[in-house]
């Protein structure tokens, strides 16, 4: 049985992040005194005195708006609240009891789940104010829980009532036979459509207003080819154009995304090509070791002829030089076109970068590419390869022991990974060559 789901909502800028991240513990969403700054659904998982349960945290509502942006955050609320178990509605004691929040009450009573109202930002201690006291006009059953979800204080108590409503479940077991995808690339890739078109449901919000995702948003998905847990970021801008808090949060995220991410699908926009931030974009999961699957995306709104394939790939590879081993797929989120191909070429790419190789095999291989190609020297000093290992795997790393890290230069480097890869593959996956220098035991 799934563990209970818990959707914190309510009007923008009333401290539902803040709560979220107070509640799972890491501060997973953005927190920003800015409205509208959380505007997907963001998961959780955390547990209170046993009880394990999955959080949402939602784009703040806004009950009567014409913004298309606010209005997409309001159809993903109301998605956490049709999803959900249990329901914390959290309202700000600083600006009182609103309109909206009137509005969202009566919306909530009709969905018929239990609702948790709160009034949060009572930071000090004593007293409730008596601007609590309003609250009680909501006509909710549930008694409003004053608490402070900057300092921590009433948590607590709201999570006793949450718990309350849970039934008694035995705790299911870990899984540990996902694989965690990570969707990068530029703002407006299309990245949060392609997951909806996976899922075939309208899980994130999309608009071609770039910039739209802020946060990392996971989504399980689970299907003949195996369980997968897509992680949404936000589009990675350049540096010098994050000019506001916001986006370099994201830019944060999107990173952290990438390093506890599998299998990195590298989102590019093939009707605009190929570009220098897609470049950099790519880097990410290069030096992170991350095996890596390029998609050129739109590819239904590219004029094609029998060499425009060809062409395409020839400048993709040109640019990532620095990753020919990771495939490249042509695309459609929009129309869906070879999607499905991707679960079997990250389950492949994923396969590959945990493969392992024996060191005896190893060292036949090591044998045979210095009897092919001739080790560097310098005068009169040649460099000798004494024996090779693979350390660790995701990403597959091999340790050289040779007599002289110097000479080991780095083009015979490159050769020798060119040979490792012919021999045993490692396709869509980066690998580490470690150089351990030892003494020259024959003199």
């Amino acid at each position: 049985m799934s563990k209970p789901l818990v959707a914190i909502v309510g009007r923008p800028n009333v401290g539902k992040s803040t709560l979220f991240n107070k509640i799972i513990g890491q501060r997973l969403s953005i927190v920003e005194d800015t409205p509208g700054v959380t505007r997907d659904r963001i998961y959780g998982e955390t547990e209170w005195c046993g009880h394990p349960f999955s959080l949402i945290d939602t784009g703040g509502i806004e009950p009567k708006t014409d913004d298309i942006i606010l209005k997409q955050m309001r159809t993903q609320a109301q998605i956490a609240i049709d999803s959900a178990d249990v329901i914390i509605f959290v309202c700000d004691v600083r600006a009182g009891l609103t309109a909206d929040d009137r509005e969202i009450a009566v919306m909530l009573s009709k969905s018929g789940k239990p609702i948790i109202p709160c009034v949060n930002k009572i930071d000090r201690t004593g007293d409730l104010p008596f601007e609590y006291y309003e609250f009680y006009e909501l006509g909710l059953k549930e008694d409003p829980v004053p608490l402070s979800s900057l300092h921590g204080s009433g948590t607590g108590d709201l999570l006793d009532r949450v718990i309350s409503y849970f039934p008694e479940v035995a705790a299911p077991e870990e899984d540990d036979d996902i694989i965690r995808v990570a969707v990068i690339g530029k703002p407006n890739a299309g990245k949060s459509s392609m997951i909806n078109r996976i899922l075939g449901a309208d899980r994130l919000i999309v608009s071609n207003i770039p910039g739209t995702t802020r946060d990392a948003v996971d989504t399980v998905v689970e299907n003949e080819y195996g369980k997968f847990c897509f992680i949404d970021t936000a589009g990675i801008r350049r540096s010098s154009k994050i000019d506001d808090k916001i986006e370099k949060y994201s830019v944060l995220r999107a990173h952290m995304a990438v390093e506890r991410a599998d299998v990195c699908l590298i989102m590019v926009d093939a009707a605009a090509g190929i570009s220098e931030q897609d470049e950099h974009i790519a880097g990410i999961a290069h030096e992170a070791g991350k095996a890596s699957i390029i998609c050129m995306n739109k590819w239904d709104a590219v004029e094609k002829d029998s060499t425009t394939t060809n062409a395409v790939t020839r400048r993709v590879r040109d640019a990532l030089s620095y990753m020919t081993y990771a495939p490249i797929q042509f695309v459609s989120a929009l129309t869906g076109q070879r999607v499905g191909t991707l679960f079997e070429l990250i389950n492949q790419v994923y396969a590959e970068s945990r493969k392992r190789v024996s060191t005896g095999m190893l060292n036949d291989l090591l044998a045979d590419a210095v009897a092919r190609n001739q080790v560097p020297s310098d005068k009169g000093k040649r460099l000798k390869l004494y024996y090779m290992t693979e350390s660790q795997v995701a990403p597959p790393t091999f340790v050289v022991f040779c007599n002289s890290a110097e000479l080991f230069h780095f083009s015979y480097q490159r050769y020798l990974e060119n040979c490792i890869r012919e021999a045993f593959g490692f396709r869509g996956t980066p690998i580490r060559l470690v150089i351990r220098q030892k003494g020259d035991k024959e003199g």
